[in-house]
């Protein structure tokens, strides 16, 4: 995975040669640099895009891969994702800090080849912290400073420097001393060997690479990378798992497998499936996630209601959520942006179902099973709206009514009821009165439509 020890001295000689004395003669022969953009938080949607262009300049037998890197920070395990395909090619990886690299920032410049900076940039700052701002347990700042050393070693600087960046008792004599985190200037970095060297642009430093005619390739994040990252996005999230879990309850409660079914799976599929590419999500998710699919098709093909299966389902697909919200190497950062998540689906759901059932009453297609008007006392329990416009209009008998029966009364089908007298099928009736769901009805003309 990692480059040989040989072949990464010989790339360092080689980068001080061209560096010391680039009047030298270098073939630009179908030369060609990938350059790959790292601004902005530190994100899981960064690291395919990073991967794919690696891939393609591999791929295109590129001479060399820039990396601009212009971030204050973000998501450990999006970084160490990003530093697993940077060391694992052979292309030699130079990072240019312009104008900052700080904490994940720091970790993807070390593990370049050689990292330039611009005239007014830093690099370091890279304590963990918690959801509070605060410094993360020892554990985690363990686990960061071995990593921080491992890539110095690897690219042969001093690791002591790089593990100052994420600890501050981690003292280093003439650079940093006991309780200072280490932030690094563009100056510093030089005077101390930490940067190969310091340039105005990006396009300087081809120059005095040796690229300075070389093509260069920007690789640009393409629309499957942009509709992932959105669909990974914390912000998108609660609405995707919202939509899943509210077309479950529906479809939980309908007992039969519909249109709000392929909505829900739809949603928690395009969830999961953003997740699993941007390397949140593994397999431990897609179990739970299949046993809660399995315990929903029992709730509603075989038993169904809401039952011990409809809790199975939803345990199953909530824990399934909040890991992959969580990824590999969660910082507690992470652990409170899932809470989060979780908490505002919960709120949206809830705020969903009430508005839901809320609004069944007003269905035109539920009124036969809502009751739309009071049911107080003193108003005889009427449990239907008021019907004062059929008063005075006339109708045909469609039944016999003895004395209740159906008649069709301007258009309208209606259950109608006399005082007391029979009424044969056919004859001519108008309503007198209408009390609620009751209309009564007296007769006008004993006639037959059907003899």
């Amino acid at each position: 995975m990692f480059p040989t020890f040989g072949g990464f001295v010989f790339r360092r000689a080689m980068l001080v040669a061209t560096v010391v004395s680039v009047s030298l003669p270098v073939s630009l022969t179908a030369q060609q640099v990938y350059e790959v953009n790292v601004h902005g938080t530190i994100e899981l949607g960064l690291a395919p895009h990073v991967r794919r262009a690696i891939q393609e300049a591999e791929a295109a037998g590129a001479s060399a891969i820039l990396l601009h890197i212009n971030t204050p920070g973000g998501r450990v395990d999006a970084a160490i994702q990003i530093v697993s395909a940077i060391t694992a090619t052979d292309i030699p990886v130079y990072s240019f800090v312009n104008p900052m690299a700080w904490s994940a920032g720091a970790l993807i410049a070390l593990a370049t080849d050689s990292i330039f900076m611009g005239p007014a940039s830093s690099i370091g700052a890279a304590t963990p912290i918690d959801g509070a701002g605060t410094r993360a347990p020892e554990k985690i700042v363990s686990a960061m400073r071995a990593e921080f050393r491992a890539l110095a070693e690897l690219r042969g600087f001093d690791p002591h420097i790089a593990e100052a960046m994420v600890d501050e008792a981690v003292q280093v004599e003439g650079v940093v001393e006991e309780g200072t985190l280490l932030v690094l200037t563009a100056a510093e970095a030089l005077s101390i060997g930490f940067s190969a060297g310091s340039f105005d642009n990006i396009e300087d430093l081809k120059t005095n690479l040796g690229f300075g005619e070389a093509t260069t390739v920007a690789v640009r994040v393409n629309w499957a990378e942009r509709v992932v990252r959105f669909l990974s996005n914390p912000a998108v999230a609660p609405i995707l798992l919202s939509i899943g879990t509210l077309a479950l309850i529906i479809e939980i409660k309908t007992g039969a497998f519909g249109l709000a079914g392929m909505i829900g799976l739809a949603a928690l599929g395009a969830f999961f499936g953003s997740h699993m590419i941007v390397g949140l999500a593994g397999w431990e998710e897609v179990i739970l996630l299949g046993i809660g699919a399995v315990a929903l098709v029992i709730e509603v093909a075989v038993v169904p209601g809401f039952g011990v299966a409809g809790i199975i389902s939803f345990l199953s697909i909530g824990s399934a959520v909040y890991l992959a919200m969580l990824g590999n190497i969660p910082t507690w950062p992470d652990v409170a942006e899932a809470g989060v998540v979780m908490i505002a689906v919960a709120a949206l759901v809830a705020a969903g179902i009430f508005t839901i059932v809320r609004n069944m009453p007003n269905n035109s297609r539920l009124k036969g099973v809502f009751l739309n008007a009071s049911t107080r006392k003193d108003e005889g329990y009427i449990a239907a709206s008021p019907r004062d416009d059929l008063i005075g209009l006339e109708g045909v008998a469609l039944t016999d009514l003895r004395p209740s029966g159906t008649a069709h009364v301007d258009g309208e089908r209606l259950d109608v009821v006399t005082e007391g007298d029979f009424i044969n099928k056919g004859a001519r009736i108008r309503v007198i009165r209408s009390d609620g769901y009751r209309h009564v009805v007296d007769v006008l003309q004993q006639e037959y439509l059907n003899s």
